[in-house]
């Protein structure tokens, strides 16, 4: 009987002391209305963890300074005209195959012609064409990529398309269209966008059809959502980080592309310059050691640029997977 007593009395001992610990909640209709908050970005959490990438980064800095002194350089002092043919004081002839100097800091090639200011006036050229056909092809790739792979009544229709026009060789539409056209740099660009945008259209096609049937997918089109919407906000975020690596990937393959037009004598004019004329010339002249400069300054420049989007591509693909956000 006394034990009943005493746990009867450390009950009640606990009770109070839990009624002294803890209150009951009042029911707050403000409280109820509140909404967890998150201020996570896909694009800040991309850039955060793009930024981690040292390389990356001094790359980007790397690209950004370039093209930025490409754009400033002619209205630079000191600056030579790229197209002028420059005697020499001595003899009053063309200053040919002059070695790099403080006059020439390049040098200047077969005619004359100042290097340092071919080589940028290049350089602007380049990069015009590689951005122009890079974003071009990015652009109408993923909209017939996408549709190619969503709209299953345009599945049929597009792939007959793509196999007509991809078993056409690419070198031959881009002599065409040389031959037909005046040679420049928009006849350049036209030529490379007339088959450039098809791998991109194949990759997001075949990326599409992946994922298009998942759950989320099936119960967005259950709920009536339009097909742009379901495309651009269920399929394509889940891409982009494979789609940007494509586009950084597409630029310095339309550079490289220009170099081999005018390696084949489909290029541009020598009157408007370019990596690809640039290097064409210094081939011709590289087996004298004397003159190997004029294909080695362009040969860096171009490998620069090339190895700079490669490696920034992967560095950007990387920190746009959601994987590795935090």
């Amino acid at each position: 009987m006394s034990k009943r007593i005493e746990n009867l009395c450390d009950h009640i001992d606990d009770t109070a002391r839990e009624k002294d610990l803890f209150s009951f909640a009042q029911y707050d209709e403000n409280a109820s209305e509140r909404r967890a908050y998150s201020n996570y970005s896909y694009w800040i959490s991309t850039w955060r963890a793009f930024t981690k990438k040292r390389v990356a980064m001094a790359l980007l800095a790397f690209l950004v300074c370039l093209l930025t002194f490409t754009l400033i350089q002619p209205y630079l002092p000191y600056q030579k005209n790229p197209t002028e043919i420059y005697l020499a004081k001595d003899t009053g002839r063309q200053d040919r195959n002059h070695r790099p100097d403080a006059q020439f800091w390049f040098g200047t090639n077969t005619i004359g012609q100042d290097l340092w200011a071919r080589i940028w006036s290049g350089t602007r050229t380049s990069l015009l064409i590689g951005l122009a056909v890079g974003f071009w092809n990015a652009l109408l790739g993923i909209v017939v990529g996408s549709l190619w792979g969503y709209v299953r009544r345009l599945d049929a229709l597009i792939t007959e398309m793509y196999n007509v026009i991809r078993n056409i060789p690419t070198s031959i539409v881009l002599i065409l269209a040389s031959y037909i056209l005046r040679p420049s740099v928009m006849t350049m660009i036209m030529a490379m966008c007339i088959t450039g945008w098809l791998p991109m259209a194949r990759f997001v096609r075949n990326q599409i059809v992946i994922i298009r049937d998942r759950e989320y997918n099936l119960a967005s089109r259950c709920l009536g959502t339009p097909t742009r919407r379901l495309v651009v906000k269920n399929l394509l975020p889940y891409l982009i980080s494979v789609i940007m690596l494509r586009i950084a990937l597409a630029i310095p393959q339309a550079i490289g592309m220009e170099v081999f037009l005018t390696y084949i004598g489909l290029g541009l004019p020598v009157s408007i310059p370019s990596l690809g004329n640039l290097i064409n010339e210094g081939r011709i002249v590289m087996m004298s050691p004397f003159t190997r400069y004029q294909l080695i300054f362009p040969s860096i420049v171009l490998s620069a640029i090339t190895v700079s989007f490669y490696v920034m591509g992967n560095a950007f693909a990387d920190a746009a997977d959601p994987k590795n956000h935090v």
